[in-house]
């Protein structure tokens, strides 16, 4: 007689970034901010960014992040598209169908809100429709220009963001399956919304740097800590930390109380700066292409965002290769 079948589980098959071809380094911004690298570089720890050109929109990189994530998979084709992003080519519509019509998909597509945790949030949506049924194999891509947004006289966001964007492409299969996700957990809390923002009739993002420093600090390291709990692991079975790469600082004071080495932290923040909805997907493809994750290793991922909102979800990794793409 055999046992009871594992319970159906959102399986990552494949990862695909895009990153565009400009790089904008701390000197470049010193040229026109009351600033300097060592100024930069000691508060955040980030030395470049990448710029998106003039013409190029949020769609573009995440058509580019969504092809290269469907070959890394050895997919053509999905059927659901679901985008994170806070800078949607259009205010309407969506710019998620879009992005499938260049992919040759006639799926499901939507964007997504929820600003730095947008990756998080989509990934445990689209999870949640693949263990119901509902699709079979979606693509989830977190894509942010946020360079057409931040006010490029504003030391305190200029220096910060970068644009890029990432994708996985999560297909039904089982909890025991490498690429499986075992748990994920999500929250907001609105009466923070003033601290990163838009205001209302303005065009420029602000953010209080201190506050959210401080928010992200404790609740992120809750977050990670409650999902690591429901997937039964200890922090001494977390093979590596994928934090939102916000701050070098919060990501080291997360780790420190969860009592996870350095060697843990995955951190690309230094090359790419803070690219939002992005962030995950890209040092998840920094981190494999390194070989500081692998197959069979546990990770919590963990983001905090304008909202206010957060997520962490806990995955065990499969031998999924990235393809990373650049664009002019």
């Amino acid at each position: 007689m055999t046992g009871p079948h594992p319970a159906p589980a959102a399986v990552v098959t494949g990862l695909g970034t895009c990153l565009p071809e400009s790089v904008v380094t701390n000197d470049d911004l010193s040229r026109h901010l009351d600033t300097d690298h060592d100024w930069i570089h000691s508060r955040t720890g980030i030395e470049r960014r990448r710029r998106a050109a003039p013409g190029t929109g949020t769609g573009d990189l995440a058509a580019a992040a969504g092809a290269a994530a469907l070959k890394s998979a050895g997919r053509d084709d999905c059927d659901l598209v679901l985008l994170a992003t806070t800078t949607p080519d259009r205010r309407c519509p969506a710019t998620a169908p879009t992005v499938a019509s260049r992919l040759g998909l006639r799926a499901a597509a939507f964007d997504l809100s929820a600003v730095c945790s947008g990756f998080v949030y989509g990934l445990t949506a689209a999870a949640a429709m693949i263990t119901a049924g509902t699709c079979e194999r979606a693509l989830v891509i977190g894509a942010d220009v946020y360079s057409s947004i931040v006010d490029p006289t504003d030391r305190g966001t200029a220096v910060v963001f970068g644009d890029g964007a990432g994708a996985v492409v999560l297909e039904r299969g089982r909890r025991d399956d490498a690429g499986a996700l075992l748990h994920a957990e999500l929250g907001s809390d609105g009466t923070g919304a003033d601290l990163i923002t838009i205001p209302p009739g303005a065009d420029h993002l602000t953010m209080r740097g201190r506050e959210v420093y401080t928010r992200a600090v404790t609740t992120m390291t809750a977050s990670a800590r409650s999902v690591a709990e429901a997937a039964g692991w200890s922090t001494d079975d977390i093979n590596a930390f994928v934090g939102h790469q916000a701050n070098q600082r919060i990501l080291a004071s997360v780790a420190k109380r969860l009592g996870l080495p350095p060697e843990r932290v995955v951190s690309n923040i230094a090359d790419v700066g803070n690219t939002a909805a992005a962030s995950i997907p890209l040092a998840l493809a920094d981190a494999a292409a390194a070989g500081q994750v692998r197959a069979g290793d546990r990770l919590v991922l963990t983001a905090f965002g304008g909202g206010l909102t957060w997520g962490s979800a806990a995955v065990v990794w499969s031998d999924t290769e990235p393809v990373c793409e650049t664009r002019a």
